[in-house]
C-alpha cells in the first residue's frame, strides 16, 4: 500500500487545509470545491486527509459499511442486528472523470430481476464511499448527469437506483471533495451552489516557501515511509483534535447575534436562496468546535463567509469568484451591535497552532497571462509604411452588453459528449428505439424485450405466470438527447471592422454566443485574422471565460486576410478531430465578408471556404456589414461555406427579424 504524503507536511495552503478539516469535523458542511492552477497540491492534500480520519466501525460482511450501532434498516445486505462491529480505516474513493452511471450508483442485474424476480445489485462508488471521502478530480469535466446524481446523494445521504420498476436504496453519506482547474472550464452556477465551501489555491511566489515545497517533496519521493514517520507526531495531534472537535460540536451554541450576522452577510452579497445561510451557520459552528470553543464568535462568521460565499456570488461564467473583504467587514460591524453575545474573537478562528490562520481568499486571477493577446503592433501596408486611417491598428475596444442569443445547432444526429446544443444519441433523453446490447446492458427497453421473448415461451416450457427471458431477448433502449459541440469562432479583426462602435457591437455579439456556449456545455476556440495573417488566439477548450478574456483584449487594424483565417480554422478542426472525433463542430465566422491583401484575395478566400463545404462542416456567418450601401459579401461567403448568414440583429433571441434556425446546408444571402 502506498504511503500517502502527510497532511501536516503540506506547505502553506492554509485555507485549503482548514476547509478540509472543517468538513472532517462536520460533514454536514457539504464538501469542498478546490479551484486552482495545476501543481498546487490540491490532490495531495485531499488524499492526505483520509489518513487523519478516525476509524469507522462497520457490520462484518456488509458491502454498504453499515454502522453496527445503528444499521440502515433499508440496507440491501440487511437487515442487520445491532451489535459489535469490526473497525477499519475511513476510505477515500476516487471517481474517475470517465466513469459510467452504473459505476457511480451501482447496477442492477436486469436479466435476473425479470426472469427470477431477484434484486441482484452490484454496489457502486457511492456505496464504497459511505462514511468516508469521495474525491472527484477535475469535477468540472464530469458529465452533468453524473454531477447531478453525485450531489443529490450528498444532499440526501442516500443513493437510489431505479430500473424498470425495480428499485434499490442504500445510505451514502460521505465527505465530498472536488478539484478543478478553471482554465479547463467552469461548473454551472447551480452545481457550484451545491458544494458547501470553495477554496482558491495558487502556487506561492515566495522563493523560500517554494524551496521548502521542493525539499519536502524530494525527501518524500526518496523514502515515503521515513518521511511519513518524521511527521507522525503532528499527524496524531491533528487526528486527536478532529475527534475532540467532533465530540464538542453538538454542544456549540450558535447565538441569535451570530445568526443575524450570517443573514446580514448573505443579504449584503445578494446570494440566491437560503443554502448559503445554512452552510455558513454549519461552518461557523465547526470553526468554533475546531478552536475548542462552545460559542460562535464574529471571527467564525467572517471566516465562514470567506469559505462559503465566493462561488455563490457568480452570475455568469465571466465573473471572477471572490469576496470584497472590506464590504464583509463593514457588514459584520454594522450587524454586530444587535446582540451582546458576538464579541470579537481572538486572532484567527483556530488559534496560533491551527492551519486556518490565513483567512480570506487569494486575489482572483486577473486573466490569462503571457498569451500576447494584448500586444499592439502597427500593421504595415504593402509599401512597408504604417497604414492610413481605417487600416491603422487601434487599441482594444470593450465589448457591448451581451444578450440572449438565438439557438444555432448542427444538423443531423451526433454521438458526442453530453451537452445541450445539437441532437445526439446519448445515454439520457427520450427513447427512440431499441437494439441488441453491445456489452453490458445499461438501459433496458422493456417492451422490445417482451416482444423478443414472447414467441419462444412455449418452446422454453413456460408453465407459470412469469416470463422466461434469456440473454438474447434483452434489448437496449436507444435514446436521443443533446450533445455539446466545438464552437470555433473565426473573428475578423481587420481595419474594415475597426470602427469603435461597430467592433464593440461585434464583441458583444461574440460574448453573447460564448455565454450561450457555456450554457450548452460546448468547447470553444478562437481564431482571429488581420494584417498579414491569422492566429489561434485560443485553442479549443471548455473555458469560455478564457475565450472572453482573449476577446476583450483583441486589437484591430490592418488588411483583411480572410483566406488565412479560414485556413487556420480548417487546420484547428483537423487537429481537433484527431483528439475528439465524436465531437461535431460549428464554425462561426464573424466578418463583413471583405477580403484584401495578397494576390487574388477574394478567389483564395472562396477556395478556402469550399474546403468546409466539401467536408460538410456546419457553419454560420455573422454579417457585420453596416451602412446604407451593403455589398452582400457575407452572404456570398456563407454560400461558399455551405452555411447560413445572419445579421447582428438576427442573433438576438428576442429579435423579430428572424426565427430560431438550425445551421442548414442552404445558404441565406444577406440583403
Amino acid at each position: 500500500m502506498t504511503t500517502p504524503f502527510p497532511f501536516t507536511a503540506v506547505v502553506g495552503q492554509d485555507d485549503l487545509r482548514l476547509a478540509l478539516l472543517l468538513n472532517a469535523v462536520s460533514p454536514a458542511v457539504g464538501g469542498v470545491l478546490v479551484r486552482g492552477e495545476k501543481g498546487t497540491a490540491k490532490s495531495t492534500a485531499v488524499r492526505a486527509l483520509s489518513a487523519l480520519l478516525p476509524e469507522v466501525a462497520v457490520v462484518p460482511g456488509c458491502r454498504f459499511s453499515c454502522d453496527p450501532a445503528s444499521p440502515d434498516p433499508g440496507c440491501p445486505d440487511g437487515p442487520h442486528e445491532s451489535g459489535d462491529g469490526a473497525g477499519r480505516p475511513a476510505r477515500m474513493v476516487e471517481l474517475p472523470v470517465g466513469a459510467s452511471e452504473d459505476r457511480l450508483v451501482g447496477a442492477l442485474d436486469i436479466e435476473r430481476a425479470l426472469a427470477e424476480g431477484v434484486k441482484a445489485f452490484e454496489p457502486g462508488l457511492l456505496a464504497e464511499a459511505h462514511r468516508g471521502i469521495l474525491y472527484v478530480d477535475e469535477v468540472n469535466l464530469l458529465h452533468d448527469h453524473l454531477v447531478d446524481l453525485l450531489l443529490d446523494a450528498a444532499a440526501m445521504g442516500a443513493s437510489y437506483v431505479e430500473r424498470e420498476g425495480v428499485s434499490v436504496r442504500h445510505a451514502a453519506r460521505f465527505l465530498l471533495v472536488g478539484t478543478m482547474n478553471p482554465e479547463e472550464g467552469e461548473l454551472r452556477p447551480q452545481l457550484l451552489d451545491r458544494f458547501g465551501l470553495t477554496v482558491e489555491v495558487a502556487a506561492s511566489r515566495e522563493p523560500e516557501q517554494r524551496v521548502e515545497v521542493v525539499r519536502r517533496r524530494l525527501a518524500y519521493d526518496d523514502d515515503p515511509a521515513a518521511f511519513a514517520a518524521r511527521w507522525a507526531g503532528e499527524e496524531a495531534a491533528v487526528r486527536q483534535r478532529i475527534v475532540a472537535a467532533r465530540e464538542l460540536l453538538p454542544r456549540v451554541r450558535l447565538g441569535d447575534g451570530a445568526l443575524r450576522q450570517i443573514a446580514a452577510t448573505c443579504a449584503a452579497f445578494e446570494v440566491d436562496g437560503m443554502r448559503a445561510d445554512i452552510v455558513m451557520a454549519r461552518t461557523a459552528t465547526a470553526l468554533a468546535a475546531w478552536a475548542g470553543r462552545t460559542d460562535v464568535l464574529a471571527e467564525d462568521v467572517r471566516q465562514a463567509a470567506l469559505l462559503a460565499l465566493p462561488h455563490r456570488r457568480r452570475r455568469n461564467p465571466f465573473d471572477a469568484p471572490g469576496l470584497d473583504e472590506d464590504k464583509l467587514d463593514e457588514t459584520l460591524e454594522q450587524s454586530s451591535g444587535e446582540s451582546p453575545d458576538d464579541d470579537p474573537g481572538p486572532d484567527g478562528p483556530d488559534g496560533p497552532d491551527g492551519p486556518g490562520g490565513g483567512g480570506g481568499q487569494p486575489a482572483p486571477d486577473s486573466g490569462p497571462r503571457g498569451d500576447g493577446a494584448g500586444d499592439a503592433r502597427p500593421e504595415a501596408g504593402e509599401d512597408g509604411q504604417p497604414q492610413a486611417s481605417g487600416g491603422r491598428e487601434q487599441s482594444a475596444v470593450r465589448a457591448a452588453e451581451p444578450f440572449r442569443a438565438k439557438a444555432l445547432t448542427v444538423p443531423g444526429v451526433g454521438e458526442g459528449a453530453a451537452g445541450r446544443r445539437s441532437r445526439a444519441r446519448t445515454e439520457h433523453g427520450r427513447t427512440t428505439g431499441a437494439r441488441r446490447p453491445r456489452g453490458a446492458l445499461t438501459k433496458l427497453h422493456l417492451a422490445a424485450t417482451v416482444r423478443a421473448a414472447a414467441p419462444h415461451q412455449r418452446a422454453r416450457g413456460r408453465s407459470g405466470p412469469g416470463l422466461v427471458v434469456r440473454r438474447d431477448d434483452l434489448r437496449q433502449a436507444v435514446r436521443e438527447g443533446r450533445e455539446g459541440n466545438l464552437v470555433l469562432f473565426v473573428v475578423d479583426a481587420s481595419g474594415s471592422m475597426a470602427a469603435r462602435e461597430r467592433m464593440s457591437a461585434v464583441k458583444g455579439a461574440v460574448l453573447s454566443l460564448l455565454l450561450d456556449a457555456y450554457q450548452r456545455r460546448d468547447k470553444v476556440g478562437l481564431v482571429t485574422f488581420r494584417g498579414s495573417g491569422a492566429e489561434v488566439a485560443l485553442p479549443p477548450t471548455s473555458s469560455v471565460d478564457a475565450a472572453a478574456a482573449r476577446l476583450e483584449s483583441l486589437p484591430t487594424g490592418g488588411r483583411t486576410p480572410l483566406a488565412a483565417g479560414l485556413l487556420k480554422a480548417h487546420e484547428v478542426l483537423r487537429v481537433e478531430r484527431l483528439r475528439d472525433p465524436a465531437r461535431r463542430a460549428l464554425v462561426v465566422v464573424v466578418t463583413d465578408g471583405r477580403a484584401t491583401g495578397g494576390p487574388e484575395p477574394v478567389a483564395l478566400a472562396g477556395r478556402a471556404a469550399r474546403l468546409f463545404a466539401a467536408e460538410q462542416v456546419a457553419s454560420v456567418v455573422v454579417d457585420c456589414e453596416s451602412g446604407p450601401v451593403r455589398l452582400g459579401l457575407a452572404g456570398q461567403l456563407a454560400g461558399e461555406l455551405g452555411g447560413t448568414a445572419v445579421t447582428l440583429d438576427e442573433l438576438r433571441a428576442d429579435s423579430i427579424a428572424g426565427l430560431v434556425r438550425d445551421v442548414q446546408g442552404t445558404p441565406r444571402r444577406a440583403a
